[in-house]
């Protein structure tokens, strides 16, 4: 395959020369957009072990783009190991090196508040509220936990998840959210802090029932209105974490069929499915929920979705590899990352 690298970066250029390799074995689209995508968030991860906006380095951001922060930080780098997890064995390196960073900075972080890092004022904060780093560190650890290579890596592993579990169950709002500290949709915040201690407890974690409870009852609640404030006005945000939560188990999908139905029903309206109107992270986010949430209830319209919004994403994929928003969570590292989370679901 020839392939044309005039104005491209050496990086770019080496990714697009992988995934063609690749593609003379494999011509499965998704797999070659996941490739493609994983070796570039590989190819920029910081000599520090973590990634940023866009890039693990100064030398790896866009020129043109206007970033709300530099240097990296802890939620982009959770995002993007989940991603690389899903994407193959060969990133085991990155993988190790993004969790070291992650873990010194719980580590290093108080025993109380919600806060582990002391980055501040990120792009992925201001969207999503300024305690994103904690709730993405938690889905990452919990996903972790027992399957690091060494018993003390495991060790370390849960220690930092327990830390973090005792930090979001203490700081749970009182309407069972963490909508706390702003953000322009922190409802997305409070699905991961939710997802973050269902994983845990099926991971052994002790995690309070009234927790998980209260949340259950706010996700209810904020389901009577058409979109709540803290999910920016946008019925999306609100419906897809909806879904995911309330479709986790076998009970759950039998005692929450109406609500669930009446999303389901929702996602046939082109409109609500663009959230905003432009696809920014919040919708990569927001289509993740409702990719989980539809995979558990099955069905015909799990197969319609997915084919759906494999195709909607495939569109979306830059030349090299990356994927980035046109609103809010621009950054080529967050969406990146959640574009192979949702490519795969399975």
């Amino acid at each position: 395959m020839q392939i044309k690298t005039v104005g491209m970066t050496a990086a770019s250029a080496l990714i697009l020369a992988l995934a063609a390799n690749s593609a003379s074995t494999n011509n499965n689209p998704v797999d070659i957009a996941v490739a493609k995508g994983a070796q570039w968030i590989a190819s920029v991860q910081g000599h520090d072990g973590g990634w940023g906006q866009d890039g693990g380095e100064t030398s790896y951001v866009r020129q043109n783009e206007r970033l709300e922060t530099n240097g990296n930080d802890v939620a982009n780098t959770a995002v993007a190991v989940l991603a690389l997890r899903r994407a193959g064995k060969q990133y085991q390196a990155n993988i190790e090196r993004g969790l070291n960073y992650i873990m010194q900075n719980v580590e290093n972080s108080p025993a109380d508040g919600l806060l582990i890092t002391n980055h501040n004022g990120t792009q992925i904060q201001r969207k999503l509220g300024p305690y994103i780093d904690t709730f993405l560190t938690s889905m990452l650890l919990s996903e972790v936990d027992g399957a690091m290579p060494t018993a003390a890596q495991n060790a370390r592993v849960r220690k930092a998840l327990e830390k973090c579990v005792a930090k979001i169950q203490s700081n749970q709002q009182r309407d069972g959210s963490w909508n706390v500290g702003g953000g322009w949709a922190p409802i997305l915040g409070t699905s991961m802090a939710s997802r973050s201690l269902y994983e845990a407890a099926q991971k052994g974690v002790k995690v309070e029932v009234r927790a998980m409870d209260a949340a259950v009852n706010y996700t209810k609640e904020a389901a009577k209105s058409s979109a709540a404030p803290a999910a920016a006005g946008v019925p999306l945000y609100q419906s897809a974490q909806a879904l995911e939560q309330l479709s986790r188990t076998a009970k759950d999908r039998v005692d929450n069929a109406p609500q669930i139905a009446a999303i389901r029903a929702q996602l046939t309206d082109e409109k609500f499915v663009n959230g905003f109107g432009s696809v920014g992270g919040e919708e990569f986010f927001s289509y993740l929920n409702v990719s989980d949430g539809l995979r558990r209830t099955g069905g015909e319209e799990w197969n319609k979705w997915r084919n759906d919004i494999t195709a909607r994403i495939l569109k979306l994929q830059n030349q090299d590899g990356t994927w980035s928003g046109s609103h809010c969570i621009t950054g080529r590292v967050a969406v990146t990352s959640a574009a192979i989370l949702n490519l795969t679901v399975k």
